[in-house]
């Protein structure tokens, strides 16, 4: 199966960022040609024909992915940052993590109600980043949103951070 050739080539960093933490690093699979264009063809055929609008990238693994995809499917790409990065009027919301407190931004006028939205992030782990960014593009009353991850850490548990009634999906499991 393809997604197993994207999987062999995840590296773990034991202690990082700290003790007892195994990281999954995706930056091994960006660099490599065929595991890129594995998750590029993976995440297209999930959403092609789905009228997505807009793809939102949770800084900063997650604009990788997001704009891979927003490429293929002929879509706009949103950016969701940390505070202080985006230029203009902006909508914010703090959330907990794994490692502590944090807040994101986005841009005011990013998303409208006609909108079909993919929010995606490299890695979905305890869910905090992706439960406020949900948050936020939710309080902009899109059509539509779908929650969408490379790699999901299932013993972590994060999908309960989100709706019942929310799509989450996510290529690699462990």
């Amino acid at each position: 199966m393809e997604l197993e050739k994207v999987k062999s080539v995840i590296r773990d960093v034991y202690d990082f960022p700290k003790k007892g933490i195994v990281f999954k690093d995706l930056t091994t699979a960006f660099k490599d040609p065929e595991a890129m264009h594995i998750i590029g063809e993976s995440l297209k055929q999930r959403y092609q024909n789905l009228g997505v609008t807009k793809v939102v990238g949770i800084e900063s693994r997650g604009f990788i992915g997001a704009s891979v995809l927003a490429y293929e499917l002929n879509a706009g790409f949103v950016p969701v940052r940390k505070p202080g990065k985006l230029p203009a009027d902006t909508l914010k919301k703090s959330y907990s993590k794994e490692y502590g407190t944090d807040t994101i931004e986005i841009h005011r006028d990013a998303i409208d109600e006609n909108d079909v939205v993919v929010l995606h992030d490299d890695l979905l782990a305890t869910g905090g980043t992706m439960a406020a960014a949900y948050e936020l593009v939710k309080s902009m009353n899109p059509k539509k949103i779908y929650i969408d991850f490379i790699v999901e850490l299932e013993f972590l548990e994060g999908r309960k951070a989100f709706p019942a009634d929310v799509e989450v999906n996510s290529l690699i499991k462990y």
